[in-house]
């Protein structure tokens, strides 16, 4: 094994005879500053090599990774904290550059693919290299996909070099045939409705209100800053053109939106299927008779209210035929 000293040791022996005390150390310290100095030169090529971003275009062939890199949420974080590479490996990129005169290289930089783990490093914990960095550790969308159906980060982060926040429709490159039909939703994102709020991911009623409801709703989904709301807001224009409903806090149904509105499905509630979960209620006063005459139940069950009302029985049924109590409806 090399010894520095071993080999100064033999140097001075060599010139021991017919020099001076002064010569002879004169060239010790001259070795011992040239060893130092090759030290320092090879540490600062390791380091460059290692941690400095500089080094990963020295080959010519990463400009469109680099400029992605540059404007991306990670252009403070430099390419060895997600890309490891051991030195057999860097060896042999350089001997491919140099001597093979290989220009270009394969996607995903060959076998380098960044692990989940390092993704972790960061995301998880507060790390002090990246202080800013979103945490996924409330995340029910990071808990189904990575730690329980065990997907790579880079799947959806990173599917594009270094876009790491996923494009709105991203979902649908392995939820085929989930796309959104006919409600004037196509364009928006996945996560517009699915939402880190529920552990089924399923839009919950509030999601649904954060552009049929109110700005009180709004606020108060951005104030949770789940990861769904803050990447995945939808645009204002948006927001104004949906239809605004108005949800009673005493409705009898308080169950979510996706129980009756089926959007990877139908355009609209198919309003002669409530019978699935109300089968009886034809047989339930004069239900039978209504239902006869072809009305259909958001005739008069106006949808979010659901109850009929004496005032809207006052306003809907007189319509039809003379006012009569909403009681006596479920009477025989």
């Amino acid at each position: 094994m090399f010894n520095p000293i071993t080999l100064v040791g033999k140097l001075l022996t060599w010139v021991n005879e017919g020099l001076s005390v002064r010569a002879k150390i004169i060239i010790a310290v001259g070795m011992l500053m040239f060893i130092g100095l090759m030290g320092y030169v090879a540490f600062r090529i390791n380091d460059y090599f290692e941690n400095d971003p500089k080094a990963c275009m020295t080959c010519h062939v990463h400009d469109d990774a680099n400029n992605a890199w540059t404007v991306s949420e990670h252009k403070m974080i430099n390419c060895h904290e997600c890309h490891h590479s051991s030195k057999k490996e860097q060896m042999v990129q350089m001997y491919r550059f140099v001597f093979m005169g290989v220009k270009s290289v394969a996607p995903r930089h060959g076998e380098t693919i960044v692990a989940w783990k390092i993704c972790y490093s960061c995301h998880w914990e507060k790390n002090e290299k990246a202080p800013t960095a979103k945490l996924v550790n409330n995340s029910q969308l990071h808990a189904k996909h990575v730690f329980m159906e065990k997907i790579q980060c880079v799947q959806c982060h990173g599917y594009k070099i270094h876009k790491f926040t996923a494009e709105p429709r991203f979902c649908v490159k392995c939820h085929e045939g989930r796309e959104v039909h006919g409600i004037g939703m196509e364009a928006m994102a996945c996560l517009n409705c699915h939402t880190d709020r529920t552990k089924d991911l399923k839009p919950g009623r509030k999601k649904c209100l954060y552009c049929h409801g109110g700005e009180n709703v709004r606020k108060e989904l951005l104030a949770d800053a789940t990861l769904d709301v803050t990447h995945y807001q939808p645009d204002e224009k948006t927001i104004k053109r949906a239809i605004k409903i108005v949800v009673p806090a005493d409705a009898p149904m308080q169950f979510d939106c996706y129980q009756c509105h089926k959007p990877h499905k139908t355009a609209r509630p198919d309003w002669g299927n409530c019978a699935n979960c109300h089968p009886n209620t034809a047989k339930v006063g004069k239900h039978a008779m209504h239902i006869d005459m072809g009305l259909k139940c958001k005739d008069c069950h106006k949808p979010h209210v659901w109850r009929v009302t004496p005032a809207q029985a006052k306003k809907e049924c007189v319509k039809c035929h003379e006012y009569k109590d909403p009681k006596t409806f479920i009477q025989q």
